[in-house]
């Protein structure tokens, strides 16, 4: 048995092998692609090279169910055992039927590493299979699970011993969990680096206790960049589900790092402006996920937003609603996971300096709308935080004394993010204020007559949208679980409500 990966779910595939004795026919059907039709030289050398032989007859393989399209050249293992089962050289075919069997073969019947190892398990789990089997550099990677047992083989030969030998001697793999967690990577910066501008760690701190995107406007070097690379210091940890959501998803882009079992924490994108919508919301012919979907659970940062390929922004735009992006191909729709905190910054105009305190814009007329008119209305309503960040001044810079560490902001973080996980409890996919929908904010979130009031004032005089605010009484929210208050108050809308510039009237005009 096999498994292929579509997506970041895997199906049960049945390798049926048949022979004939007349003709040397070798013939694979049920929608192979070019690496699955090739795996004949590579069989046919890797039999050889263990002192078996390759029947001198016509084959059929059989990959069931056939109207769906299989790819890649882990099905090289499986395959080869099967023809090695059906002309009768290995005598375990009841055996063959309750495990999964995957890898990719050399030459020599040595195993190479595949992706997916994580999906297949999780779906070999599902259908009640004894084991499965992997090249040894992917059996960490799936045996993260309980209830399926994980052998890691390098060798052909390995695989051939293990059915013969009924005490089956190669042990199953070990992974503990905990010991992943405790061996973090160490933090790219901490916020007692960042000299001055405490409003914007307060803003960021509220984006990650509610899980809300933000938008940093500034001119060059005023530190949007530094601010942004070091918001994943303060964000919590991931949970243990959540970190099999991401290891998922990384395995099928085969961007799992050998060394890395299990994404253990939250990851950072950070693609180039000049990135392909494709790769950034995923795609191709063999359809992968994006950057989008590798943000998964952490941060996607997309650095000089307006530089970006207008189209690439707007297909962002329903996975920033949804959480989830569909690849729709003729027949069918993969969906990937985009539930990720959005992080963009971008200069106010062309030359950087409008609402400068120091330097004047020297952009002609018009130009500010026209740069900011890259960015569409309806994208920019989907950000939760516009945060103007100005330049400091040299005094503040000169300043030797520490700022707050993350870990101090982390700890309220992670404070808030306990009170909104008991606020959720039984509601899946639910995880920060950020994610609620319309009708539980409307459960969760009751205003007294003062904050009604005000956000009403608010509505009126910057003509905001519907979506936007939904997206201050979300981020209200937050706000009063980092004040551990249960309601909602006028201050917490007050300072909700700073936190859309470019709502305000003065911006580009």
């Amino acid at each position: 048995m096999g498994s292929a990966v579509f997506g970041i779910h895997a199906t049960t595939i049945s390798i049926e092998v048949s022979w004939t004795p007349k003709g040397r026919m070798y013939f694979i059907v049920g929608l192979p692609d070019s690496a699955i039709r090739e795996s004949f030289q590579r069989i046919e050398n890797a039999i050889k090279s263990i002192g078996y032989h390759m029947p001198r007859t016509k084959i059929v393989v059989n990959l069931a169910p056939a109207d769906i399209k299989k790819s890649g050249s882990a099905f090289d293992l499986p395959i080869a055992i099967g023809i090695l089962a059906a002309s009768g050289q290995l005598d375990y075919s009841d055996a063959l039927q309750e495990y999964i069997l995957m890898g990719e073969l050399g030459l020599d019947g040595s195993l190479r590493p595949i992706r997916g190892a994580l999906p297949i398990a999780l779906q070999s789990r599902k259908e009640g299979f004894k084991g499965l089997i992997v090249p040894r550099s992917n059996a960490p990677e799936a045996a993260v699970l309980d209830g399926i047992k994980v052998f890691g083989v390098t060798h052909i030969t390995d695989v051939i011993d293990f059915f013969r030998s009924e005490q089956r001697s190669l042990l199953p793999q070990k992974v503990n969990t905990n010991e992943l967690f405790s061996l973090e990577e160490p933090l790219a910066g901490d916020f007692a680096d960042v000299k001055g501008q405490e409003n914007i760690k307060r803003a960021l701190e509220i984006a990650a206790a509610g899980g809300h995107n933000v938008l940093l406007i500034g001119p060059p070097g005023a530190g949007k960049t530094m601010l942004a690379r070091r918001f994943p210091s303060i964000l919590p940890p991931l949970t243990l589900e959540e970190a099999i959501e991401s290891t998922r998803i990384h395995s099928v882009a085969g961007q799992l790092r050998e060394e890395h079992t299990l994404v253990s924490t939250r990851p950072f994108r950070a693609p180039h402006h000049t990135i392909s919508y494709t790769a950034l919301v995923g795609g191709g012919s063999i359809p992968q996920p994006g950057e989008i979907s590798l943000a998964h659970n952490g941060v996607l940062f997309l650095d000089e937003l307006p530089e970006f390929q207008r189209i690439a922004l707007e297909v962002m735009r329903q996975p920033l609603e949804e959480r989830k992006v569909v690849v729709n191909r003729t027949r069918s729709g993969i969906e990937f996971p985009a539930s990720f905190l959005l992080i963009a910054s971008m200069n106010p105009c062309p030359c950087g300096y409008f609402n400068h305190p120091d330097r004047s814009c020297t952009c002609p007329p018009g130009a500010v709308q026209k740069y900011l008119s890259r960015i569409s209305g309806p994208l920019l309503d989907r950000i939760d935080m516009h945060i103007e960040v100005t330049p400091m001044p040299f005094s503040a810079m000169a300043d030797m004394a520490p700022g707050e560490t993350s870990h101090e902001i982390r700890k309220r973080v992670r404070e808030a993010r306990a009170r909104q996980s008991n606020r959720f409890t039984g509601l899946p996919g639910i995880y920060g204020n950020a994610h609620m929908d319309g009708s539980l904010l409307r459960q969760m979130v009751t205003l007294d007559r003062p904050s009604s009031a005000l956000l009403r004032h608010a509505m009126e005089k910057l003509s905001l949208s519907a979506r936007a605010h939904d997206r201050i009484l979300k981020m209200s929210r937050t706000i009063a679980d980092l004040a551990g208050t249960e309601n909602v108050k006028a201050e917490h809308v007050a300072e909700a409500i700073q936190y859309r510039s470019l709502d305000r009237d003065s911006w580009g005009r």
